[in-house]
């Protein structure tokens, strides 16, 4: 995976990006709003913590300890993991929660709290994902995974064309890695690369937050619950397997949708290492939003169904981008630009399913 990212954009495009930032930023003057959070997402917020907590609490004190009963908990608790992550913590790290810089730094480590990593979250989709959308080696969320491949310049293995089929398994994967191997794994690349230096950060801070985190985490989440609970370990474990799986899967079902689905491209540097269009254009042809007509689907995944708002805008609330989608919707299309949109979540789906299938197929029989 490069690191360097000395990838130029096109210098073309600067009439759409000023007249949509004007547009944009005309809706909240003339409205009188900001563009942080507001009530909604404050309550927001405590739904999300709750749909957490609260079984936590109930398994720990023990009016919890049927299997009956205990299942189902966990997998709320696993909807509420996601919910933290989609809803929460990513405004946060973005900036976008609120105006205070130190509320969103609070609430950004609501990352840490559920067991992951926020100065890794940070340089791996602030820096490297929404800089570098789609592009082969400069984003992380298409590098090779394992026996996934979600871009068309990752070398092929035969084993691929299978992945339509078992890629939806490994994506209940995701937040175990992350628990596991992969924060420490990605401090240290980023560490050598320098991007963890360009991002001017005290590394020993870091690696001390990191550890002290993981460790709390651990204890509270398993070390806890089999001290007070009398659940034997294993049961404790597999619980918190099924968490994870639940909130994995929910998460990569969100995600892959947003990129790798048939309508968005992989965008190539040319031999200069340029793109052929500026930052926002580039956005545009890489990102798709889907279901966007449905308020409570946008409520749980914290407006990344409207990924294309996000990508334009990822210092601007997600409770917004309802509000601001046609204004994006009409300037692209004014300037004859893509607008990449599934009317629902299923279809969404389905379209990264097949697109799975075609990045299953060798070279030589798609994307030629």
């Amino acid at each position: 995976m490069k690191q360097e990212n000395n990838i130029t954009f096109a210098p073309t495009g600067h009439d759409f990006t000023a007249t949509l930032n004007k547009r944009v930023n005309d809706y909240f003057r003339s409205h009188n709003i900001n563009k942080y959070g507001n009530l909604e997402m404050y309550v927001k917020t405590l739904c999300m913590f709750a749909m957490y907590f609260v079984p936590y609490a109930l398994i720990l004190t023990g009016i919890i300890s049927d299997v009956g009963f205990l299942v189902p908990a966990v997998v709320v608790m696993g909807f509420g993991l996601a919910g933290i992550g989609l809803s929460v913590m990513h405004d946060a790290n973005h900036g976008a929660y609120s105006d205070k810089a130190w509320i969103n730094s609070l609430m950004g480590y609501s990352i840490n709290l559920v067991g992951a990593n926020a100065f890794n979250w940070k340089i791996q989709h602030n820096v490297l994902h929404h800089s570098f959308t789609n592009v082969h080696d400069h984003d992380e969320d298409i590098s090779p995974r394992g026996v996934l491949r979600l871009c068309p310049s990752t070398k092929w293995k035969k084993l691929h064309r299978y992945q339509f089929i078992y890629a939806w398994f490994l994506y209940g994967l995701m937040t175990v890695a992350w628990l596991g191997y992969k924060d420490f794994d990605r401090i240290v690349r980023y560490q050598r690369s320098g991007l963890a230096h360009k991002q001017k950060a005290n590394i020993i801070r870091e690696w001390f937050i990191l550890i002290a985190t993981k460790v709390g985490y651990v204890g509270y989440l398993f070390v806890a619950p089999v001290a007070f609970t009398g659940l034997p370990w294993w049961q404790v474990l597999l619980g918190i397997l099924l968490m994870h799986y639940v909130a994995g899967f929910t998460l990569a079902v969100i995600f892959q949708p947003a990129h790798v689905v048939e309508d968005t491209v992989f965008p190539l540097p040319d031999a200069s290492n340029s793109l052929e269009t500026n930052w926002a254009v580039h956005q545009l042809r890489t990102t798709s939003n889907f279901g966007n007509k449905s308020r409570w689907f946008t409520w749980y995944v914290g407006g990344l169904n409207f990924q294309i708002e996000h990508h334009l805008f990822p210092n601007i609330c997600h409770v917004h981008y309802r509000n601001i989608a046609a204004i994006v919707r009409k300037t692209a299309h004014e300037f004859d630009l893509p607008y990449n949109a599934y009317s629902t979540f299923v279809n969404a789906l389905g379209s990264h399913a097949r697109q799975l299938k075609n990045l299953g197929r060798p070279p030589s029989e798609s994307f030629a």
